[in-house]
């Protein structure tokens, strides 16, 4: 990924994704108007956070990007694998874990802390879209279904979907129980090796890896992996499980540019 500074804001984008035609950007926690614990770019409305400030850090983003509160486009997010095609702005008004579209200038953002961001580029039928993807988005394979409502909105070929898959809980932090396991393990079962890690602490998921399988098994081929751990570095990314849950929301984006 690359990494730059703006408007006193840290963003991070996709190589791959950084393209003619597109906006796209995953924000740290940095730069933002909240207070500890929440400091200081938080996105969530839920957490407990001055929905003043809340508000104020989406002003501060949507600003960076070029956008405003009339073209954003977000859902209620509910650790499922329901696609939202959005036509039109849209605020969280439906109930989702990932929005696609193929209209220029609306702008769609989620919210993440652990859970792996998604982002997804059509160069070709010009569509974009973003899933969130935790453990439960992810063995119900969020991202392949993503891709297929992109086939069926869009007629994308999943070949020449670009796609990437953002700063989340890494392996190395992320133990789950058993019974999380034992479904893992039911929707993988030829890469249980490649997903599930034994070790003395118990048995972690890589998140990056169960994602990047279920993009190929949908025919994606042009995937980058960011490989940053949220769990790791909480002082540039919220991590819900490094923080004992106290913590906020960091954002991604991902919008089409409307032609000059």
């Amino acid at each position: 990924m690359k990494v730059q500074k703006k408007n006193g804001l840290k963003i991070f984008q996709f190589t791959n994704l950084s393209l003619p035609g597109i906006n796209q950007a995953i924000f740290s926690r940095h730069g933002g108007l909240s207070r500890p614990p929440w400091s200081s770019l938080n996105l969530g409305g839920t957490v407990g956070d001055d929905p003043e400030n809340v508000n104020g850090n989406l002003e501060l983003i949507l600003k960076t990007v070029g956008y405003n509160l009339g073209q954003l486009v977000q859902v209620r997010q509910i650790h499922l694998a329901k696609v939202i095609t959005a036509r039109g702005p849209m605020d969280a008004i439906q109930n989702g874990d990932a929005i696609i579209t193929n209209k220029p200038g609306l702008l769609l953002l989620m919210r993440f802390a652990d859970c792996v961001p998604i982002l997804f580029f059509d160069p070709v039928k010009n569509a974009v879209g973003i899933a969130h993807a935790g453990w439960q988005g992810t063995i119900k394979e969020i991202a392949l279904h993503t891709v297929r409502a992109m086939e069926i909105q869009f007629q994308t070929n999943p070949a020449d979907l670009i796609a990437g898959i953002g700063p989340s809980i890494g392996p190395d932090h992320y133990v789950i129980r058993e019974d999380v396991s034992e479904r893992v393990e039911a929707v993988f079962p030829k890469q249980v090796e490649e997903i599930l890690i034994k070790d003395d602490d118990g048995v972690k998921l890589d998140l990056w890896k169960a994602n990047a399988i279920s993009l190929r098994k949908a025919g994606v081929k042009m995937i980058e992996i960011a490989g940053i751990c949220t769990g790791c570095n909480i002082i540039d990314w919220y991590s819900h499980r490094g923080e004992n849950g106290k913590t906020g929301r960091f954002a991604a984006v991902i919008g089409l540019r409307e032609r000059e």
